[in-house]
């Protein structure tokens, strides 16, 4: 009965509250795919994109949030829009939020944000990992670039709307660590409420999303919505997949009673290096009852994150599989393991293995995924200790998913990836080259 009734409500959403796409550019056909470009900020590290949302359309700089529940933005500050409409408690689109708050005291001044008799969510900042029970949901314009059906961006300007686009107002104070400029974050987790389920739901389009984000802060990635031909690559053929699992315990910022987390989870069976297995405590790669432990992916993360005494077996089996022997020089922060950058580069690095269910399925990071140049004379391990007894025993971080193209395919639960582009002689700017 509870599936009948989500699947309704979902369909009326689709129907009634986001209307079929209305075309700035005055085109009268649907996109076949969408894309949002992504850079990388030198500063700060994090994964930048942006939307145009309001009426009028006004550009707003996000931070990327691949776990994250929805789009939410700051509305304390310079929020004008004739086309923002508070979500009044009991609505569909806070029903599809499953927003368990109604809002009936503000004591600030009406207006965006600031609205009685409405329904929220608990806006995340996943960079300082601060949240906010002051998240008043709302609907209002975004638009976003087209794609064609040959994978290219269509003429220059053309974008596509979505009139009621459902995202959640957050406090000036929560934007505190994003990037210079940034005004939200665009969560792209798994809800019914992130960009990619209602995007797909506004066009039609596969519930599927890709990321590919550049190993260079000069050049763009993307993120894809929709099912993308890239020319003469055959997506379905060329990426491993591997199954998403949910983590039924949402562990991470404020959220309600009984919610999942939205963070996008796999299943590692073990780590090799070299072809040496790393001696770890196999249980910490389970998620637990409480919802502890396991693997997630993340673009919070600059580098991937591993519990303390799998860091520590791993630092190790990585110096023993390196080749020759290799000088170590003083730790710079926040790696633990530094060599000199005269004898080791990405080439020379031993490869490392996330061996997943099933057979010959191996999550492979090559030397330009594994060692990051830290100043003139040192390469570091990329990955960083995580404490002991963390929310996630291994989070795999941005760096370790640039020049990867991996496709999160939620109607089939999976995970696809390239492990590194740079094998199929190509990287993610030259994949996004078009848009």
């Amino acid at each position: 009965m509870a599936r009948s009734y989500n699947c309704l409500l979902f369909c009326f959403i689709v129907l009634f509250i986001i209307p079929p796409t209305t075309s700035i550019s005055n085109t009268s056909s649907k996109p076949k795919a969408l894309a949002l470009l992504v850079s990388k900020d030198s500063s700060t590290l994090q994964y930048l994109t942006q939307i145009k949302q309001r009426t009028p359309l006004v550009p707003v700089k996000l931070t990327l949030d691949l776990g994250g529940q929805f789009l939410w933005v700051d509305c304390d500050q310079g929020y004008v829009s004739t086309s923002y409409k508070p979500a009044r408690c009991g609505s569909a689109q806070c029903k599809l939020a499953r927003s368990k708050s109604c809002i009936d005291e503000y004591s600030c001044s009406p207006g965006p944000g600031c609205n009685n008799h409405t329904c929220s969510r608990f806006p995340a900042n996943s960079i300082s990992r601060e949240s906010t029970n002051r998240g008043e949901l709302a609907t209002d314009v975004v638009s976003i670039q087209s794609i064609d059906i040959d994978g290219k961006a269509n003429p220059p300007g053309q974008f596509v709307s979505v009139p009621n686009l459902i995202f959640s107002c957050g406090p000036t104070f929560l934007l505190d660590g994003l990037a210079t400029g940034v005004k939200g974050m665009a969560g792209l987790g798994r809800t019914q409420v992130s960009l990619p389920s209602q995007f797909s739901a506004a066009f039609n389009f596969d519930r599927k999303f890709s990321i590919c984000l550049s190993s260079s802060t000069t050049s763009n990635g993307a993120v894809f919505f929709g099912d993308v031909p890239f020319p003469n690559i055959d997506v379905s053929k060329s990426l491993i997949y591997t199954p998403l699992i949910l983590n039924p315990v949402h562990n991470e910022g404020l959220a309600f009673k009984g919610d999942p987390s939205t963070d996008y989870f796999i299943e590692i069976k073990s780590i090799l290096i070299g072809g040496n297995v790393v001696p770890l405590n196999t249980s910490l790669l389970s998620i637990n009852k409480q919802g502890n432990g396991g693997t997630k992916v993340s673009t919070a993360d600059p580098y991937t994150v591993l519990e303390t005494s799998i860091y520590k077996a791993f630092i190790e089996t990585f110096s023993k599989a390196l080749l020759f022997n290799i000088p170590r020089v003083k730790p710079i922060a926040p790696f633990g393991a530094c060599f000199n950058s005269s004898f080791i580069g990405g080439t020379t690095a031993p490869e490392i293995h996330l061996v997943l269910p099933g057979n010959n399925r191996v999550w492979k990071i090559y030397g330009a995924n594994s060692m990051v140049r830290v100043g003139k004379d040192a390469m570091c391990l990329a990955f960083v200790d995580g404490g002991v007894n963390p929310r996630t025993s291994v989070v795999i971080g941005g760096y370790q998913l640039e020049d990867n193209l991996l496709e999160f395919n939620l109607a089939k639960s999976r995970l696809g990836f390239s492990s590194s582009l740079l094998s199929w002689q190509t990287t993610c700017s030259k994949l996004t080259s078009n848009f």
